[in-house]
């Protein structure tokens, strides 16, 4: 069957576009009533209410909600689901300098910009007629309303269709993901309580050019992974006329930062496909005033993309290399006393510091050891008390307990503690490995197959940007989970992910997204012809070819 809905897609997104919804602003409150007052108009929804339903998100400080929509084939009882997702909300618009008032109205815009002084590459785009502009249309509303189209023509004719279908229109995927995490306990709920049989997890986000010149279209089955490998760096403080007394954390700090940041020894190779470097999200030292001491602490983080490696592994090649690390800047300190010593005619003495790394796990067990219970009664009295204040971010809060337990040692020697900050985002691989993963490659590769198209479309094995596709699954293995778990402090309490809900799920993802160029930057742009005609006939192929395996 093919599909002629390129125009319906295009008012549906033009309507979503045209709701401001940033994400962390009421702006995704009113964006999740625009899309359940879409569902709401189609007379399926009128019939079965009960099918079209807000899910809240816990705890939220703007009482944010995000909206599930099920469509329940009428031919046979099949129980065969398949399961949509896509984000309502954007990032912010201030980058529209005087033209933010009209970021979020795609035709007004795309006209303005004709007065403007643009990028050659934008320009181009812009007077080829091809291309539409506006903050979200092409992340990722495009992809919402080829959902929302879909599933508005498939209802029209409900009594044909077999198999289920379940979209949600999930909140806050711009931040913290809090409305995909509040859907997964859900869809195991309906999943467990209704006996479905869910067979995929299918996001429309966005894709765009991999390098310059890259005229290919990409459908991609899987999706990259994410963790936030962190350093809490113990130095020995001293005044600054006596250097060679101390270890600067800064310097350790730097080092470390040269060891991992965009070292692609650390790039997960599958299939020939190549995750991104780590690389730095903040560094700096936790040195509170100014003084002519040097700093007692310091800390880094970074950005570690996954295709294979799992949380212990990348536990052990931070503690390694942090390890290095240090060493390094114990001997080229030695060195560099060494040879002040010999330029002030004073005997040489190696200096007493040595390299060290803990895990967080490790510095726990030292602390219990000496302190006992009273540690661990401390540990969660002053968890509680963060806890309360709404104020402190999830990364400094995992900070604060690393300084908190260390604070607790009476160790005070120069040490380094490796730990994980939150989020984390499990990569999930598509290898072929159960009949739900070859089912959904072979469903993708015809729905490929059998679309004549001018584009070139090509699918590869991991959706290369961070996004909810992640949280379809979770590893199984006990020790990868503890080593996530034991060694991210807040875990469980201010970071909360449903590990069982989404091992439950233990879905095969992929994405099959609009096509264009600019996400995140006020140049955000839509290719129509792709975006608006190709992409959704291999939505709608890629679902029937899964719900007919």
């Amino acid at each position: 069957m093919e599909l002629n809905l390129s125009k319906r897609i295009e008012e549906i997104a033009i309507s979503l576009t045209e709701q401001f919804s940033v994400v962390e602003t009421l702006g995704e409150i009113d964006s999740a009533n625009k899309v359940h007052e879409i569902f709401s108009e189609m007379n399926y929804y009128k019939e079965n209410p009960k099918d079209l339903r807000f899910i809240n998100v816990p705890n939220d400080l703007w009482k944010r909600k995000s909206v599930m929509a099920i469509l329940r084939g009428k031919k046979g009882n099949s129980k065969k689901t398949v399961i949509m997702i896509g984000h309502t909300d954007t990032v912010g618009v201030s980058d529209y300098g005087n033209l933010k008032d009209y970021a979020n109205r795609p035709y007004e815009l795309t006209e303005m910009f004709k007065e403007v002084s643009l990028p050659d590459d934008v320009k181009k785009d812009l007077e080829s007629g091809d291309y539409l502009f506006g903050r979200g249309l092409f992340d990722m509303k495009t992809g919402d309303a080829i959902i929302m189209a879909i599933m508005e023509e498939i209802s029209k004719n409900i009594n044909e269709f077999e198999g289920n279908l379940i979209f949600c229109a999930v909140c806050d995927e711009e931040g913290n993901s809090g409305g995909m995490l509040s859907c997964i306990p859900e869809l195991v709920r309906i999943k467990e309580e209704e006996q479905l049989d869910y067979l995929a997890l299918l996001d429309t986000d966005y894709m765009t050019s991999e390098y310059e010149g890259d005229e290919n279209k990409y459908v991609y089955v899987g999706t990259v992974g994410k963790l936030m490998p962190s350093f809490y760096i113990v130095g020995k403080e001293t005044h600054v006329g006596e250097a060679f007394k101390g270890v600067d954390p800064n310097n350790i700090s730097s080092e470390i930062l040269k060891k991992i940041n965009l070292n692609v020894d650390f790039c997960d190779k599958v299939e020939g496909e190549v995750s991104l470097p780590p690389v730095s999200l903040k560094q700096r030292d936790l040195k509170p005033e100014y003084s002519v001491q040097t700093a007692k602490t310091a800390t880094l983080f970074f950005n570690y993309a996954t295709h294979s490696s799992t949380p212990d592994e990348v536990l052990i090649k931070m503690k390694n290399a942090a390890n290095e690390a240090f060493k390094n800047v114990i001997d080229s300190l030695n060195n560099q006393y060494k040879r002040y010593t010999e330029l002030t005619n004073r005997e040489y003495k190696k200096l007493p510091f040595e390299p060290r790394v803990l895990t967080y796990t490790q510095l726990y067990e030292n602390v219990i050891k000496e302190l006992g219970q009273k540690a661990k009664n401390h540990m969660e009295k002053f968890e509680q008390e963060m806890l309360k204040d709404n104020s402190i971010d999830q990364r400094d809060f995992s900070l604060k307990m690393v300084e908190e337990l260390h604070r607790l040692w009476s160790d005070k020697d120069p040490v380094v503690i490796v730990y994980f900050t939150p989020p984390y985002y499990p990569h999930i691989y598509i290898e072929g490995k159960n009949k739900k993963e070859t089912d959904l490659l072979d469903a993708v590769r015809d729905a490929v197959d059998d679309t004549k198209t001018k584009y070139n479309i090509v699918y590869k094995k991991f959706f290369p940007y961070i996004s909810d596709l992640s949280y379809g699954s979770a590893p199984q293995d006990v020790e990868i989970i503890n080593a996530l778990k034991n060694n991210m402090p807040g875990f469980g309490s201010k970071y909360n992910l449903p590990l069982e809900d989404m091992q439950k799920l233990d879905l095969p993802v992929l994405d099959i997204g609009s096509f264009g160029k600019d996400a995140h930057k006020f140049t955000e742009r839509i290719e129509k012809e792709y975006s608006f005609e190709v992409a959704p006939m291999l939505v709608y192929k890629t679902i029937n070819n899964l719900l007919k395996n």
